[in-house]
């Protein structure tokens, strides 16, 4: 597994400012100019059902992984279900700490608690491009879920596998520093999954937002995470 960049970058005003608000607008912009908006609102609120298709299908304990403002650790949370978001945006663990939620503010590449042992995790809201390299990604969060443990990523909803670098805009001339960024369409996803040890476990989409189930690899036959406690968040 090559080195990762850690996405700092999403420490940086005006990200920041949008979490904080609970307002955009806010885009990713490449060099080229060309600019993908991102849901702050959405974000922002409570879970709605697309997110409840995923949730629904939680095992065990849960990481959210790029947690952003923690709806869906907060919705978890008020499900009755042990969960902890990561976050590198201060703004972002502090937003998700007042709806209630716990989170940590690390990058998914820094030491986590409970390595190896998390039931299900989470890449949602474009997640999936952390890093921007899929497959990095992908044979880390292996690393972190339990044998025969859960993924639910979202993929983009076209069939796109492309990596680039961009730049948090809010469109009103605040931007900030550029790094890498992917995105991969259910296609794109499901290859880079099989080529981390991932097999796949289903596919959906919902409210026009498209998602996929993956399972990792067990070569002991071991059960998955299904139960127990949030590990300690120390570590």
């Amino acid at each position: 597994m090559s080195a990762p960049v850690r996405p700092r970058c999403w420490q940086s005003d005006p990200y920041s400012d949008a979490l904080r608000t609970g307002r955009g607008p806010l885009f990713l912009r490449r060099a080229d100019g060309w600019l993908l908006p991102l849901d702050v609102e959405r974000w922002c609120a409570g879970a709605d059902r697309a997110d409840m298709s995923v949730l629904g299908r939680c095992e065990g304990t849960v990481l959210d992984i790029g947690c952003g403002p923690g709806r869906l650790v907060a919705a978890l949370a008020g499900l009755g279900r042990r969960a902890l978001g990561v976050d590198v945006s201060r703004a972002a663990v502090d937003r998700t700490a007042r709806a209630g939620a716990p989170a940590l503010c690390r990058s998914v590449f820094d030491r986590l608690p409970a390595e190896g042992r998390w039931g299900t995790a989470l890449l949602i809201d474009g997640n999936i491009g952390i890093g921007g390299d899929p497959g990095t990604l992908l044979a880390r969060t292996a690393q972190l879920v339990a044998p025969r443990g859960l993924l639910l990523a979202e993929a983009a909803p076209v069939d796109i596998d492309e990596r680039v670098r961009v730049r948090v805009d809010d469109g009103r001339g605040g931007a900030g520093a550029d790094f890498p960024w992917a995105r991969v369409g259910v296609r794109a996803l499901l290859g880079h999954a099989r080529a981390a040890g991932w097999s796949a476990a289903g596919e959906w989409q919902e409210e026009g937002r498209a998602f996929v189930a993956l399972r990792r690899a067990d070569p002991a036959g071991n059960a998955a995470c299904s139960a127990g406690a949030v590990p300690g968040q120390g570590g």
